[in-house]
């Protein structure tokens, strides 16, 4: 495996479509969300007010929503989708393997 991944769960332990906080080792904080059996990974810190996103929902197959405030982001490429938000979100590399969920930090 790739040294820059980071084991951050299993795929059982995430439910189709309830978003999951993870905190890399260093420090990054990133939702995690299955749809359709495909994992995305994007920042849990809303860009609006810095709110975790893992405490939000998902309001569409591919849309969360801010549990602050009801800002809307695209969890494949972390585009705002319904203000107050203005900026994205950062994305990650996900892979998994052998039920493993493995994701690439930003700021290596």
């Amino acid at each position: 495996m790739d040294a820059d991944l980071q084991r951050v769960s299993r795929v059982d332990e995430l439910d189709e479509g309830v978003p999951f906080g993870v905190e890399l080792k260093n420090g990054e904080q990133i939702c995690l969300v299955k749809v359709d059996r495909e994992i995305f990974a994007i920042s849990n810190i809303c860009s609006h007010a810095e709110f975790p996103l893992s405490d939000g929902e998902m309001v569409d197959d591919y849309v969360i929503e801010c549990g602050l405030h009801g800002a809307q982001f695209d969890i494949r490429d972390g585009g705002v989708i319904e203000l107050p938000a203005t900026e994205p979100l950062c994305c990650y590399e996900v892979r998994v393997e052998d039920g493993e969920v493995w994701v690439r930090s930003n700021t290596v």
